[in-house]
């Protein structure tokens, strides 16, 4: 048995395949639904209910997705490069990090309309620096960033903690670690009066479009492309390899760290240590389960939240663990991961 690749994939084979991996996963789904003695029709039909079955749950899905939209496109536009970005959870805390620390009260000379894109383009600055040092280590000395960008999200919940419970420590928070309110002028609103999803949203939506944009109609996008499918001819061609890996380390951490701004400006207002339950870690399957690309990610952050949000809902109704949203999530990575083989090559003997 052999893999060989398929020249022109079809329509169908295109989708076909993608289609029966999700079919798989709900199926996989049922089965533990059956195994915690639920019914699985009714299991399914929650977390259906609890994702989009009102307008509460389905601006909650969307706002639970608004992160995941940012760490899927830092991770989608590393990935197209095959620069190994997993460090999107440190570079998301470093976006956070800087909106406290501009948020309340370092900028407050400024009006709001000038304080919140100030807020957001210092937080992309402070997220792209953080992938930096990984990819100068790695064109430089050869050192792979796999390694550098995970220690680095251990070393930035450390740092984070230090500081919550020292210099930003709130002095009327009760003893509890976490970072003073923002100002007001420095929140995002409401998209929604009365419900939370807010205008960090919006933003994820812009970012999506300007990074398929950098991708289908930019040179740096060729340039991104031609690298990531293979380095040497690229570099034959005249492609600066090494820069091009840099331009695209530092949108790559930028995105990531916009997760973390508007978490913190959009939503819970302070800087707590769990202020993430992930999200850069699940940003990677975001990606993966988008195949990189752009207008995917938004589709697939959706999907993701809605699993959770979902998830969180049909716990509290059926009294189902609410770790099957993590086994469906890696269930449907795999799969997916199993359909793109089968799209891209057949299996033939001999």
């Amino acid at each position: 048995m052999r893999l060989e690749p398929v020249a022109n994939p079809g329509l169908a084979r295109s989708l076909g395949y993608p289609a029966v991996a999700l079919g798989l996963t709900v199926v996989v789904a049922s089965l533990l639904a059956l195994a915690a003695k639920a019914d699985p029709f009714a299991t399914l039909g929650l977390i259906l209910k609890g994702a989009a079955g009102s307008k509460f749950a389905l601006l909650e899905t969307l706002n639970r997705a608004t992160p995941l939209i940012f760490t899927g496109l830092a991770v989608a536009v590393a990935f197209r490069a095959k620069l190994w970005n997993i460090g999107a959870e440190a570079q998301f805390y470093a976006g956070a990090l800087v909106a406290v620390l501009l948020g309340t009260g370092a900028l407050g000379f400024l009006p709001g309309f000038l304080l919140i894109p100030a807020m957001a383009g210092a937080a992309m600055l402070a997220g792209a620096l953080m992938l930096l040092g990984p990819v100068m280590l790695k064109v430089r000395l050869g050192v792979d960033e796999v390694v550098t960008t995970l220690l680095l999200n251990f070393i930035m919940l450390l740092f984070i903690s230090m500081l919550l419970e020292g210099p930003l420590k709130d002095p009327m928070g009760m003893g509890w670690p976490k970072s003073e309110p923002l100002d007001r002028a420095a929140r995002l609103g409401r998209i929604v009066d009365g419900l939370r999803l807010h205008w960090g949203f919006g933003l994820a939506l812009i970012s999506a479009a300007v990074v398929w944009i950098i991708q289908a109609r930019t040179t740096l996008g060729y340039e991104i492309r031609a690298v990531g499918q293979n380095p040497q001819a690229a570099r034959f061609a005249g492609i600066p390899v090494n820069l091009v890996l840099v331009k695209t380390a530092l949108l790559s951490g930028g995105l990531a760290a916009l997760a973390g701004w508007s978490e913190v400006a959009g939503l819970k207002g302070n800087l707590t240590l769990d202020i993430s339950p992930g999200f850069g870690y699940t940003g990677i399957i975001v990606a993966m389960l988008a195949l990189l690309h752009p207008g995917g990610v938004v589709i697939s952050a959706i999907f993701v939240a809605g699993i959770f949000v979902g998830a969180d809902s049909m716990s509290r109704a059926a009294g189902v663990p609410t770790y099957i949203a993590d086994i469906l999530l890696a269930t449907a990575l795999l799969f997916m991961v199993l359909a793109i083989l089968l799209t891209r090559f057949r299996v033939v003997r001999g």
